[in-house]
């Protein structure tokens, strides 16, 4: 009976402390990598030779890389992922499409003979089109940043990754993601943007807004994870300069605060809850802020110096 006693007792003390280390194991390691078996399985590949290759190059793929895994992201969506099995993958509502070159419509006797494509590589263009319809405004505006501004654009200032995400502080979400990660190649300084449409509730309060708290929360994990976010983005660079032969020279710091980046607005919203509700909010002071109308109009060098709020009409359209 006594051992019985003891052994429960030493059940809930380890039960405790692995509850304990979930719950504050906020220093989960962060990591950027690619075994050079994936980098190979990736550059004698069909989809890569054939389309991806060319289309990263035009800047209308990102190529985005993760812990011995790739991300490909086009117009907001994850076009493909291709995994240390050398295999590609796309979301099933990408791949549904019917492999049929030569009709743009079908009856539905024709529809029971048909069949679905087999093969990403042949069927590549419908494909694409697929991922660019899913996107929600926000993905979609951060991708008119990324298909411009990345870092084989040859630009000062480039998009390095994206949807970039630590394990959470809050013990309620699984991860805090980050929408943008710049890099001014001349400083070799990496920064984190958050990137919000006007028409978020997040930004809107009177009280503290949901997305101070957010970014808070990022700055919170940089300043933890600082050495680990350098190390890691040394490794991304590395293996980008090896797919894409470049010379992008590796990080050295990165930079404590989180840029927002507010867009999406007319010039009524721009005078009008806009400037009541953070420009002349206290909650935003001390915060640096960029807002701009048309996202399509963002240039990288202003949304980096950017010290407090701005902002920018452009082309902006009504929502």
């Amino acid at each position: 009976m006594l051992f019985i006693k003891i052994l429960k007792v030493g059940i809930k003390i380890v039960s405790l402390r692995i509850i304990n280390f979930k719950k504050y194991n906020i220093m989960a390691t962060f990591e950027r990598k690619l075994d050079q078996s994936i980098i190979d399985g990736l550059t004698k590949s069909d989809l890569w030779k054939n389309h991806l290759k060319e289309d990263c190059e035009k800047q209308e793929v990102f190529l985005a890389i993760r812990k011995n895994e790739i991300g490909f992201y086009h117009k907001g969506g994850k076009l493909f992922g291709f995994d240390e099995k050398s295999e590609f993958k796309t979301h099933i509502k990408y791949a549904a499409v019917i492999d049929n070159t030569d009709k743009d419509y079908l009856t539905q006797c024709e529809l029971e003979t048909e069949k679905l494509i087999s093969d990403f590589s042949g069927n590549y263009k419908r494909i694409k089109e697929n991922c660019s319809l899913y996107s929600g405004v926000e993905a979609q505006g951060v991708s008119e940043i990324y298909h411009k501004h990345s870092y084989l654009s040859n630009e000062d200032i480039v998009v390095l990754d994206i949807e970039v995400s630590f394990k959470a502080i809050d013990e309620n979400k699984k991860q805090d993601r980050i929408d943008i990660l710049l890099y001014d190649t001349k400083k070799r300084k990496l920064k984190f943007v958050e990137a919000k449409h006007f028409s978020n509730s997040e930004i809107w309060s009177k009280s503290k807004p949901k997305v101070i708290k957010q970014i808070d929360k990022y700055q919170d994990q940089i300043a933890k994870k600082k050495p680990e976010i350098i190390k890691a983005y040394e490794n991304y660079i590395t293996v980008i300069n090896k797919i894409f032969d470049k010379k992008l020279p590796l990080p050295n710091e990165v930079d404590d605060e989180v840029k927002l980046l507010i867009f999406g607005f007319d010039k009524n919203q721009l005078n009008g809850r806009l400037n009541e509700l953070i420009r002349e909010s206290q909650e935003y002071k001390g915060y640096k802020v960029y807002c701009i109308g048309g996202i399509d109009g963002v240039k990288l060098d202003t949304l980096w110096k950017t010290n407090h709020i701005r902002e920018e009409l452009n082309n902006a359209q009504p929502l």
